[in-house]
């Protein structure tokens, strides 16, 4: 099966599921931007792994390129959401070329959803494997606000492999920026850590609190009660 005919058997099995009533109330939920087929996440999912159990077992990383490009150019948003699972599943078998496809996907059709799942599932896992966490440098000084936002989450999954310094850089680097995707941002990435290193994050946001805005330092203390 080709990367054109896994898609094409997914556009498939997705008309065959569509639902007009969900696809109305999913777009409003993201604000109108993206029109939707009306799948369910569980329903999709089952979807998926139907469609992809008849796809090569170890695709390449072109075999995973061409089949995120043609569903980020399909309009309903059930396809970003497919390629974004297909390649997280698959990112150890990315070459160091998709650092610059998956900026192409962060900042095409962008919204919260899929930047999210790239930074966090995909992206991260990528530039560790391959030692390019330094590129994530320029991106958090991007002009862009999905490309800081990635760069900001991209050690979501990371748990004791943080690169705490870089993490605690990025977050002063921004803490001025006005926009809340960013500052939400900055407080999510400290919270996540604070799973790992509730002391670190709480005398960090100490040391820090009249730098970090309001927004950032509520989004990291959630959940921490009285470490030290």
């Amino acid at each position: 099966m080709s990367p054109a005919e896994l898609v094409a058997e997914l556009a498939e099995a997705y008309r065959e599921h569509a639902d007009a009533e969900a696809a109305e109330a999913m777009s409003a939920y993201m604000r109108g931007q993206f029109p939707f087929i009306g799948i369910q996440a569980k329903q999709r999912r089952a979807i998926d792994r139907a469609v992809t159990a008849k796809a090569p077992s170890r695709p390449t990383h072109h075999y995973l390129v061409k089949v995120a490009r043609d569903c980020w150019g399909r309009r309903e948003r059930e396809y970003q959401y497919f390629a974004v699972d297909y390649l997280r599943r698959h990112h150890r078998r990315l070459d160091p070329p998709f650092l610059e496809i998956s900026r192409e996907l962060v900042v095409t059709k962008s919204w919260w959803d899929t930047v999210d799942a790239l930074a966090g599932g995909v992206i991260g896992p990528f530039v560790r494997a391959h030692g390019m966490v330094e590129a994530m440098d320029s991106w958090v000084t991007a002009d862009n606000l999905w490309v800081v936002r990635t760069a900001l989450l991209f050690q979501l999954a990371a748990k004791e492999d943080t690169d705490v310094e870089r993490l605690f850089t990025y977050c002063l680097q921004r803490a001025n920026d006005g926009d809340i995707f960013i500052r939400k941002a900055i407080g999510w990435a400290l919270r996540q850590h604070a799973r790992t290193d509730p002391y670190a994050v709480k005398r960090f946001v100490a040391a820090h609190a009249d730098t970090l805005s309001p927004l950032s330092i509520r989004e990291a203390m959630k959940h921490l009660t009285g470490e030290a």
